[in-house]
C-alpha cells in the first residue's frame, strides 16, 4: 500500500499529521491547544495510518506538536455520551459487551501496529505523557525523551485501567513490582529515572528531541531491512518464552532465513 491509500479525511479528523520522506514516516499528534489529548478520532486515524503505510517504510518517528507529548484522553470522554461521534466512557460501558469490547479491540488498533517488526518505532516525547500518552510512547519500539518529559499512567487513580497496549510493554521494561508501583500509584516518572529504569534511550534538552531522534533513525535504518525485521521479531518474543531452547530455535530458524535470503536460497524446511 502507499500514502495515497490512507484516507487525508481521518487523520484530519484525529489531529494527526504523517509525512512520508523515502524510508521513514513521521506521525505527528498536532492538537497543542488541548495538550494533545487523545479521542477515538485520534486512534481511527492512527490505525488508518498503520494499516495502510508502503512497505517501503522502515522507520517510523511518532511526534506531537506543542509542550506536551498527550495528556491522556480527551476530558469530554468522560463526561459526555458521545465525543465527535464516538460514545464517550459511560455510554461505552452501556453497549453490550460484545459491541463494546469490539470497540475497544480497535481502539487498540491505533497503537498495536507500532510493535510489528515491519518497521523500527521510536517515540519523540517532550512534556507530558499521561495514561494513553504514555501508552503511545510504550508502543514505540524506543523512546528518546526531552529532559522536561514525564510519564504518568494514570488510569487506574481514575478507576479504570489501561487498555491501550500498554500493560505488556511496561512490565518487560521495568519489571512487575516497579510497574505495580506506578499504575497503581499514578505518580510522575521523570526523564531522569525514565532514562536509569529502560523506559528512555536517551534524554536530550528540549531543543535538541528532534535532531537527536533524527540521528537515531538514521542510525537503525542503516542495516539491511530482513536483518532488521527478524531481530525485531526475536527481541519482541524473547520475554515471552517459556524456556531458553524456545528462544535458541527462533534464533537458529531467523538465522537460516538470512542465510537462505542473503545466499538467494531457500532456507532448509523446519
Amino acid at each position: 500500500m502507499t500514502e495515497s491509500a490512507i484516507d487525508p479525511g481521518v487523520l484530519d479528523r484525529g489531529h494527526v499529521r504523517l509525512t512520508i520522506s523515502g524510508a521513514r514516516a513521521t506521525v505527528v499528534l498536532d492538537r497543542p491547544d488541548q495538550l494533545n489529548a487523545q479521542t477515538p478520532d485520534t486512534w481511527r486515524a492512527l490505525r488508518e495510518i498503520g494499516q495502510n503505510l508502503a512497505e517501503e517504510v522502515r522507520v517510523v518517528d511518532v511526534k506531537a506538536a506543542g509542550r506536551a507529548f498527550s495528556a491522556g484522553l480527551d476530558r469530554r470522554l468522560f463526561e459526555s455520551a458521545e465525543v465527535d461521534g464516538s460514545p464517550g466512557l459511560i455510554s461505552l460501558a452501556s453497549r453490550p459487551v460484545e459491541q463494546a469490547d469490539a470497540d475497544i479491540a480497535a481502539f487498540q488498533q491505533g497503537f498495536s501496529w507500532l510493535r510489528d517488526p515491519e518497521r523500527v518505532t521510536i517515540a519523540a516525547v517532550q512534556g507530558h505523557a499521561i495514561g494513553a500518552g504514555f501508552q503511545l510512547a510504550l508502543a514505540c519500539d524506543m523512546r528518546v525523551l526531552a529532559s522536561d518529559a514525564v510519564f504518568r499512567m494514570a488510569e487506574t487513580s481514575l478507576g479504570l485501567v489501561p487498555d491501550l497496549g500498554g500493560t505488556l510493554p511496561l512490565v518487560q521494561t521495568v519489571g512487575y513490582s516497579r510497574a505495580t508501583e506506578m499504575c497503581l500509584t499514578g505518580r510522575d516518572v521523570p526523564a531522569e529515572e525514565a532514562a536509569r529504569i529502560g523506559l528512555a534511550n536517551s534524554v536530550v534538552e528540549p531543543d535538541e528531541l528532534e535532531a537527536a531522534t533524527d540521528r537515531l533513525a538514521d542510525a537503525v535504518v542503516q542495516a539491511p531491512p530482513g536483518a532488521v525485521r527478524e531481530t525485531l521479531a526475536l527481541l519482541s518474543q524473547a520475554g515471552e518464552a517459556e524456556d531458553p531452547e524456545q528462544q535458541l530455535a527462533a534464533e537458529r530458524a531467523a538465522q537460516l532465513r538470512r542465510l537462505g535470503e542473503l545466499s538467494g536460497s531457500t532456507a532448509p524446511e523446519q
